[in-house]
């Protein structure tokens, strides 16, 4: 290990205390430890970029959950990308590039033990740019492939309406669904996105719902119900896609952006009972379950996106690691546009 990555210090960012609604500076502690060398058996990977994603609120609460909570003091978990630059593992060489959960510091140490599959993973820079690894070929797309594929299963033809439409998932969702032949209708906030959500991403609509009624929106661009619906956002927008189901429906929970901050109950679906009605499906998934099938999803969205059927929009911010708190936040009020990535060293 040369002298100047020893003497180097990794800047971290831990979790303090759990947030009561929205995290606040008080929630986080910035520390720092030397970098030191690669682990026996493993490799040293410095960040470049971290991947911020809505789920990360999640992961500070306490509770029973599909992933056990940040522990208080632990290094704030996050996925992302960086370069090895020192390994004792035959299996990786200084100057490949991986991906991973290395949380939020600026270098991570991988225990040999830890280098499994799905856990530690090569990327090819020359398939797609770094920060495509985070959305479209990283876990945003892995979540959009499998949450539409296996859990919507749609048909050609079928109408699939999909919340959060300009954001991570929602990106990857629409556009495979035009790819497998449907009728995609996106749910986005602001003209601006709803415009990105059509012209770039080739939706066949989208409904702004910081302009008018979602309900009406539905009733317009989805004359005969929704076959898929795949929820980002929970809240009244669900409850909005329940009211217009087509028969024989699939719902797939993804994610609820609108209730993680809440510091009540959360609010629960009160169109329910139209499940039964329309003989529909309403499917939780969480993306790690299909850990050893990312090499399929990550194969065909590559060849997707080399030949100009697809397209990732990456929203990244400066700053490195002290930037965190203040970005993250950008998620709940909106202010990304697109997947939401924080840069941690050049690349």
């Amino acid at each position: 290990m040369n002298t100047t990555l020893a003497s180097t210090i990794n800047h971290q960012v831990r979790l303090a205390a759990r947030p009561v609604g929205l995290p606040s500076a008080a929630n986080w502690q910035f520390t720092e430890a030397p970098v030191g060398h690669a682990p026996e058996g493993g490799i040293l990977v410095k960040v470049l970029a971290l991947s911020l994603d809505p789920a990360m609120r999640g992961w500070m609460n306490e509770g029973k959950s599909y992933i056990p909570p940040v522990e208080i003091g632990a290094v704030m978990r996050a996925g992302g990308v960086g370069v090895v630059v020192a390994s004792n593992s035959p299996a990786f060489a200084v100057g490949d590039h991986v991906s991973g959960a290395p949380g939020v510091q600026e270098y991570w140490a991988v225990a040999g033990e830890h280098l499994k599959p799905g856990a530690v993973t090569k990327i090819d820079l020359r398939v797609a740019p770094l920060t495509t690894w985070m959305n479209v070929l990283g876990m945003p797309g892995m979540t959009g492939y499998f949450g539409l594929l296996d859990v919507g299963q749609p048909k050609p033809g079928q109408t699939v309406v999909v919340s959060g439409a300009a954001g991570a998932v929602g990106q990857t969702v629409g556009q495979l669904a035009k790819i497998k032949g449907c009728r995609a209708v996106g749910i986005a906030g602001g003209e601006a996105k709803c415009r990105f959500v059509v012209e770039e991403l080739g939706y066949d609509a989208c409904i702004d719902y910081k302009a008018g009624s979602v309900k009406d929106g539905l009733k317009e661009h989805c004359p005969q119900g929704i076959d898929v619906y795949f929820d980002n956002v929970g809240g009244e927008i669900l409850d909005a896609a329940l009211a217009r189901l087509a028969r024989g429906a699939r719902i797939v929970i993804c994610g609820a952006i609108s209730q993680y901050n809440n510091t009540g109950a959360v609010v629960g679906p009160k169109n329910y009972l139209s499940l039964l009605v329309s003989r529909a499906r309403m499917e939780g998934m969480v993306v790690f379950d299909y850990a050893d099938r990312y090499p399929q999803a990550i194969a065909e969205m590559a060849g997707y996106l080399k030949a100009g059927k697809m397209t990732s929009r990456e929203d990244i911010a400066e700053g490195g690691v002290a930037a965190f708190p203040a970005t993250l936040l950008k998620l709940f009020s909106g202010e990304n546009f697109g997947k939401l990535v924080l840069k941690v060293a050049d690349f």
